[in-house]
């Protein structure tokens, strides 16, 4: 595959990204606001905290750290689960009456889910880049930085990378350690009940 093509592929993949785990969701959300759509609202909470892995890879690879290629995977995945996840959540909107916001965010879930599934298979031949500097130096990996740099320009210009790198890094570990305890301990409790017990 030829770099154009790749470099292609990255701009066109950072422009969904945008489009399907930022403004849409972020429009769905005042909108299930002002509805006072409760199962929609509680979903695309736990979807803003599953896709903030996203938000951090792209600092991570403004800070040029491997680790981005195997967060952003894992964000793609986890995406689609947490989407899916809650047996109560999916059990009350089947339960509700279509109206504009359900069939929205239906259309949106599945498009969101669809996009991430398919990004994560695509983006397996570029997960090597994690786990070698020699493979992470390569052209085809660094392509990928460019859209993070972009973002930086127009959003940090003023701020040195290895500082937002470094803030990545503080957010990833602050990320993980909340995953390890829903996954020991909320999980163990609640199972697929998006609703404390």
């Amino acid at each position: 595959m030829s770099l154009d093509l790749i470099r292609s592929f990255v701009w066109t993949d950072f422009r969904l990204a945008v489009l399907f785990t930022v403004i849409v969701p972020l429009i769905l959300l005042v909108w299930a606001f002002a509805q006072k759509a409760d199962a929609i609202q509680r979903l695309l909470v736990i979807y803003w905290r599953v896709a903030s892995l996203l938000a951090i890879t792209v600092y991570l690879m403004i800070g040029s750290l491997p680790i981005s290629f195997l967060t952003g995977f894992c964000a793609r995945l986890l995406i689609p689960l947490g989407l899916w996840f809650w047996v109560d959540l999916n059990e009350e909107l089947d339960d509700q009456f279509q109206t504009p916001l359900k069939l929205t965010f239906s259309a949106w879930r599945w498009a969101v889910s669809a996009y991430s599934v398919v990004g994560a298979i695509a983006s397996i031949p570029f997960l090597p880049c994690s786990f070698s500097q020699t493979r992470f130096a390569d052209q085809f990996c660094q392509v990928w930085l460019d859209p993070p740099f972009g973002y930086k320009a127009f959003f940090h210009a003023n701020t040195r990378p290895q500082f937002l790198g470094f803030l990545a890094i503080i957010a990833l570990v602050i990320y993980l350690l909340y995953l390890v305890y829903f996954v020991v301990f909320r999980l163990a409790k609640q199972g697929r009940s998006a609703i404390e017990q």
